[in-house]
Parts: C-alpha cells; sequence; structure tokens
C-alpha cells in the first residue's frame, strides 16, 4: 500500500525544508529528531544550567497545520513518554507560566499554542504578535521556546 501524505503533513515537510527552519538547525537552535504524523517531535537548545539538559524534546500536534496552530508538549525523548512534570523548564514567573504542567501538561502556555488560546480572548489584543495564523510556519512557535530557554530568568529544571 502506498505511503499517503496528508496536505498538512507535505506542507509542515516544506517549512522543515526551508530557510528559516534551516537556519535555526544549523545555528543550532532546534532540530527535527521524528515525524510521526500528525505528531512531530522537535529539540530545542537551552541555555546551559546546572544539572539541567542543553536540549528540551516537544512534541508537537500538528493536525491541520498551518490553518490550525500546533500544540507542544514537553517531551521524554528516550522513554517516549511525556516529560514529567519536575523535569519541565522552570524559572522565573514568565518562564514557569508557560512550561506549566498543573496548567495543563499536554500544551504550553502561550498565546500561539492551540490548546492554550480559547478562553483567553484578551491575548488576542494583549499579544497579536504571538497569536497563530495560517501564514506561520512552525519557527513561529520555536522561537518562542527557544527564546524562554535562554531567558536569563531560565533557571534549569523545574523541580531542582
Amino acid at each position: 500500500m502506498p505511503n499517503v501524505t496528508s496536505m498538512a503533513e507535505t506542507v509542515f515537510r516544506e517549512h522543515v525544508s526551508a530557510g528559516p527552519f534551516q537556519r535555526g538547525n544549523v545555528n543550532g537552535r532546534w532540530r527535527l529528531l521524528d515525524i510521526t504524523w500528525p505528531h512531530v517531535f522537535i529539540a530545542v537548545t537551552a541555555a546551559k544550567r546546572d544539572n539541567a539538559p542543553l536540549e528540551y524534546v516537544f512534541r508537537f500536534d500538528c493536525s491541520d497545520y498551518p490553518a490550525t496552530g500546533p500544540t507542544a508538549q514537553p517531551w521524554d525523548w528516550e522513554q517516549q513518554s511525556p516529560l514529567p512534570h519536575n523535569k519541565w523548564p522552570g524559572g522565573s514567573d514568565e518562564v514557569r507560566r508557560a512550561f506549566n504542567p498543573d496548567w495543563n501538561d499536554q500544551a504550553l502556555y502561550l498565546p500561539c499554542d492551540r490548546l492554550a488560546l480559547p478562553g483567553h480572548d484578551p491575548w488576542r489584543t494583549q499579544h497579536p504578535s504571538m497569536i497563530w495564523s495560517r501564514d506561520k510556519d512552525i519557527t513561529f512557535y520555536l522561537r518562542f521556546i527557544y527564546d524562554l530557554l535562554h531567558s536569563s530568568t531560565y533557571s534549569g529544571v523545574r523541580g531542582t
């Protein structure tokens, strides 16, 4: 039986082959680990902190991409399971709020996340530059994660 690829997957594969994603890859910001559509696994580098990984893996659900924005879940690549809550990134209020398993351990609390935006209508006017639209690509979301993991207020693993 031939491998049938959805239009969403085709568009996603075009995006990760294009300049913005590849620049981030070459510059050591992120790397694509696997595509098991609609799930995509991407490792995002983190600033060096004591007792913390140099990268975090995120499992993106890219169903209906790019018409619908992805949602990202911190992932344990070795165990092939969700990252335990105490191993999520930690730091200041901004970092802890974005990486908040107590809110929803299947998504990040960011305006660009498909699961976070519903119910947060004020975000559309408070953070218009962070709202997903169909003309975006995965690097739009990755940049927010990368910036948080390299902010001066990122302190490493949440549970330490």
